[in-house]
């Protein structure tokens, strides 16, 4: 397994890009629009007024899904760390691509090997 020298300018490039990534905040950052409970609300018109639109910010704890609901001023200081986590991401799975290419390239196939025409008689 031996990484050709394109190879390993592709691997000093991930990780030089790696080095110089800063803080990264898990999870996913999405917008959306709601109608609310309220039957008379302008929500529920025809055509409908949605409230919102409310930036949500949901990553796992403790195997449980977490969604808090971002103010403006929360969403500008923490969209840069959502985007470094995401580009962390795409780094570790580009790493991950250009490993899986070396091992391939590097090992032979595994065959199952060839069923036997004549088994071997017992011997009894």
């Amino acid at each position: 397994m031996e990484p050709s020298p394109a190879q390993r300018a592709a691997r000093d490039r991930i990780a030089a890009e790696l080095a110089q990534a800063g803080f990264a905040l898990p999870g996913t950052l999405t917008v959306r629009a709601y109608a609310c409970g309220k039957p008379n609300c302008r929500c529920h018109a025809d055509p409908p007024r949605l409230h919102g639109p409310y930036a949500e910010w949901t990553r796992k704890i403790g195997g449980k899904t977490i969604t808090r609901r971002l103010t403006p001023a929360e969403l500008a200081g923490y969209q840069p760390l959502l985007d470094n986590a995401k580009k962390l991401r795409a780094l570790l799975s580009e790493l991950q691509d250009l490993t899986l290419e070396i091992i391939e390239a590097g090992s032979p196939r595994q065959q199952s090997p060839e069923p036997e025409l004549n088994p071997p008689e017992n011997v009894g």
